[in-house]
């Protein structure tokens, strides 16, 4: 008998719950990953333009390809193999139920659109082999950093729209809860084929060379990700400045660039959230270590909005259902993509974002704005790149945010940035646009 871990965006060993419920369960624990080619096609909206990329391009499935052959490796530690395949899991599952002689299937909850359609086309393969009564599934929410049961509202439905009031009531009533982890399990290793991560080609993707300027550097996996922690809190103890330092453009340390192993898994919230205690207690504690802990209150946050409005997240109206005169032009596109906007921090930002793959949250939030306030056009589209293009793209916090900035969401403001206030005050020596521009602006 063996207990099947079907890995998501929890790509990691350590406080992962689904993990640690099938190693506390009679059985093999043998573990799974897959490839989905549904999540490397074209984005599904409809939209009045055809885009030209899809849905997860090369930098985060680089990403992603390192954290699933660091999590293999850690895995290995304790006997539990890691199966991967470049396959949706309906393809695939149902045959290793009868081969693998597999009981239980633990996973972590998803309630998103791609994620949910997974599960159903899965339990219709389940169904159609005949093994819906063979197997049994487990699914845990265990993204997030106040626990859905622990949250003080009586239903998604009252989640209030405004962040303020959200944090405010779980920073008073709510507790994070206490780590787990699968330290001392051991099992003799089980029999199970010899699978390979996809190359980049395999995906339909090109390979590239890391540009030296990026600001993120790093690779993806548990164990990065906890480098990248030490590194921060305990070698430099940059998170004393955080608060100070977090709107920087240019370098590795202006903020803690934990992102994009949030997104998948590589470390949780409830982690960094428990260091940033013990760095207050060992070594400092002030407005700058309370402020990663509401940035991640912050992704919580959007986790939680998306829970209450569902597919609403995804529709042109965002979540206030409001009715803009939208546009979408492949023109404006091409010259938001490519950086030869007339607004050349814009353009600096974009370009950063096409070569590397990462922006920063104040670039974020000004080419954003600029693409749907100011060109007034279709923030799904630009939603999408960013889900193509992001190395951290998160479900959640990319389509929250950009509703918040296109006037859709959940900021009772409704701003428009003004792009040249924003860049004399925040590269007032034009050094980040010098970086990646190639004009001779300054």
């Amino acid at each position: 008998m063996s207990n099947l871990v079907w890995f998501r965006n929890d790509l990691r060993v350590q406080d992962n719950h689904s993990l640690k419920a099938a190693c506390e369960n009679d059985g093999a624990v043998i573990g799974v990953y897959f490839f989905d080619p549904n999540f490397y096609e074209k984005s599904k909206f409809d939209l009045d333009i055809e885009l030209p990329f899809g849905k997860t391009g090369k930098y985060r499935a680089q990403f992603i390809r390192e954290a699933v052959e660091n999590l293999r490796a850690n895995l290995e530690k304790y006997n539990i193999p890691l199966l991967i395949f470049h396959a949706s899991p309906a393809q695939v599952i149902p045959d290793l139920i009868g081969k693998l002689d597999i009981k239980n299937i633990y996973l972590q909850k998803e309630w998103t659109r791609d994620e949910l359609q997974q599960e159903e086309d899965l339990g219709k393969a389940i169904d159609k082999a005949g093994l819906k009564n063979e197997v049994k599934g487990y699914r845990v929410y265990d993204q997030f950093l106040f626990h859905p049961e622990d949250v003080p509202f009586d239903s998604w439905n009252k989640i209030p729209r405004v962040f303020t009031e959200f944090r405010k009531k779980c920073e008073k009533q709510s507790k994070v809860r206490e780590l787990v982890d699968i330290t001392g399990y051991t099992q003799v290793k089980p029999q199970a084929v010899e699978t390979q991560i996809p190359t980049l080609k395999d995906l339909g993707l090109e390979d590239f060379k890391k540009d030296t300027r990026s600001a993120f550097p790093w690779q993806g996996g548990e164990t990065a990700a906890w480098e990248r922690l030490d590194h921060y809190f305990w070698q430099t103890e940059k998170l004393q400045y955080y608060k100070k330092t977090r709107n920087g453009l240019l370098g590795i340390d202006y903020s803690s660039k934990f992102s994009a192993w949030l997104a998948i898994g590589c470390i949780s919230a409830r982690q960094i959230y428990h260091e940033v205690q013990r760095f207050e207690k060992e070594i400092k504690k002030n407005q700058d270590t309370y402020w990663l802990i509401f940035e991640l209150i912050w992704r919580d946050f959007f986790k939680f909005v998306s829970l209450k409005h569902e597919s609403q997240i995804f529709m042109l109206g965002g979540i206030l259902q409001k009715e803009y005169e939208w546009k979408s032009s492949l023109r404006e596109l091409d010259k938001w993509i490519n950086g030869t906007t007339h607004e050349a921090f814009v353009n600096a930002n974009m370009k950063e974002l096409s070569t590397t793959g990462w922006m920063s949250n104040r670039g974020r939030q000004n080419v954003a704005s600029y693409w749907s306030m100011h060109r007034e056009q279709d923030w799904r589209i630009g939603a999408a790149y960013f889900e193509h293009i992001l190395i951290d793209y998160d479900v959640h916090s990319n389509y929250g945010n950009w509703m918040y900035n296109s006037g859709v969401g959940n900021d009772p403001r409704n701003r428009t940035f003004n792009i040249q206030l924003q860049a004399s005050r925040y590269d007032s020596d034009g050094k980040f646009q010098r970086l990646w521009l190639q004009e001779g602006l300054f």
